[in-house]
């Protein structure tokens, strides 16, 4: 690793006017000033300091960007501070050309020629063995999450962490909000044994943390053992501030997250991937919508009876254009959240799961048992094969997700 003599005497200072925490919220600016900074803006005021003397490579995706929708490797690449060498692309890839379960494989970038390396499906020493082939010192990572514990991001965030370890390499990460708050965990705790890409330790299906909050548990808690790690916080967010509240531009982090009021009901309908019902891919409201053919005004009748809070549910058809019931007509319901803070989108979707299970006779689970690997375990699908009502499934993981809150609790960097 190259070290300049003045990243030895920077790296300090930056790294305590960064990295410190909790952080506190910075008072709001004059009318039309963002008092909301992310970790790239922070960095990039800084000089780059943190990087100093660094051959950084940038793991991102299209939602790597400043406020005026630049992006962070179109940045970093033109200025003369940064040695910015290699670029690593997750899920759907570096520019986002990928479809769900899909990456770009690697290439260089016609914008900057950087070498793009992918990092999908790939941990442990081979992920490693791309960050030496590359040559970069600093692994930095940028990527908003959607705070769900099955969106892939945050585990290629721990997939790359552990390779940098072993590859003998230094990570960064540039935090960003969670855009449907930092309030509470939610939900039921994965159980070891059901680890797999869109789970792989125990956290809560709603993890109420930002990525840099979830690097520093991975360190702590999950890494056999820790890696160099910087994370360079905020300045003004809120744990109770939704997406909206950042002035910052929302670019998709996939294809099918198109927008805030998207991931606000991911973290529980996403579970309708686990069954023959369509979650609204193919639709303009992917995951608000969910349904199936058979099925009709019933269930928006049953989901609405329950009185959940925060969210009404209206009858609803649509016609997927790709995925689960391509081409056809099908029925079921679209979410309205008229109540954010009052919204539970785990409770939610288990009550959706309960009540389709019901009122439509042709309800099945996927054969993969994927629901579980979604869920964490096999209890709920269980409990629901069983007759249990949403009470009885969501008190099943009580106890679990008190022990998660408590572990939680300890890496929380803001108010």
């Amino acid at each position: 690793m190259r070290v300049s003599r003045r990243r030895l005497l920077a790296a300090t200072t930056a790294t305590a006017a960064l990295t410190v925490g909790p952080a506190q919220a910075a008072p709001a600016g004059p009318a039309g000033s963002h008092p909301l900074r992310t970790g790239f803006e922070r960095l990039a005021a800084d000089g780059y300091a943190l990087l100093d003397g660094e051959r950084v490579g940038v793991v991102t995706n299209p939602t790597g960007v400043t406020r005026e929708v630049r992006h962070i490797v179109d940045v970093m690449h033109a200025d003369d501070r940064v040695d910015l060498i290699a670029v690593f692309g997750p899920e759907h890839g570096f520019r986002g050309t990928a479809q769900a379960g899909g990456s770009e494989g690697r290439y260089d970038d016609p914008a900057t020629g950087l070498p793009v390396y992918d990092t999908y499906q790939k941990s442990g020493r081979p992920l490693a063995d791309i960050f030496t082939a590359s040559g970069v010192d600093t692994v930095v990572f940028d990527i908003q999450d959607v705070g769900a514990r099955f969106y892939t991001y945050i585990w290629t965030l721990y997939d790359c962490m552990e390779a940098a370890q072993l590859a003998g390499k230094r990570f960064v990460v540039l935090d960003r909000p969670n855009p449907v708050t930092g309030r509470s965990a939610q939900g039921p705790v994965l159980h070891k044994e059901f680890a797999t890409f869109v789970g792989r330790q125990p956290i809560s299906q709603a993890h109420g943390m930002t990525v840099a909050e979830l690097a520093r548990l991975f360190n702590k808690e999950f890494l056999t053992a820790p890696v160099p790690l910087d994370t360079v916080l905020m300045s003004g967010w809120r744990r109770s501030q939704f997406y909206d509240a950042s002035a910052l531009p929302w670019v998709p982090p996939s294809p099918n997250m198109p927008t805030p009021d998207t991931a606000l009901v991911y973290a529980g309908t996403c579970l309708f991937e686990g069954t023959n019902l369509s979650e609204g891919r193919g639709s303009t409201r992917p995951f608000e919508l969910l349904g199936a053919e058979g099925i009709d005004r019933r269930w928006a009748e049953a989901v609405n009876e329950l009185r959940l809070p925060g969210a009404h549910f209206r009858e609803a058809y649509f016609t997927p254009t790709f995925s689960k019931f391509q081409g056809k007509t099908v029925g079921g319901v679209q979410i309205h959240v008229h109540d954010r803070a009052a919204y539970d989108p785990v409770r939610t979707g288990i009550a959706l799961l309960v009540t389709a299970k019901k009122v439509w006779s042709g309800f099945a689970w996927r054969p993969d048992n994927w629901i579980d690997k979604l869920t964490g375990s096999a209890r709920v699908r269980t409990m629901i094969d069983a007759g249990a009502d949403t009470d009885e499934v969501v008190a099943g993981w009580q106890d679990e997700l008190a022990a998660f809150r408590r572990v939680r609790r300890e890496y929380l960097l803001y108010r």
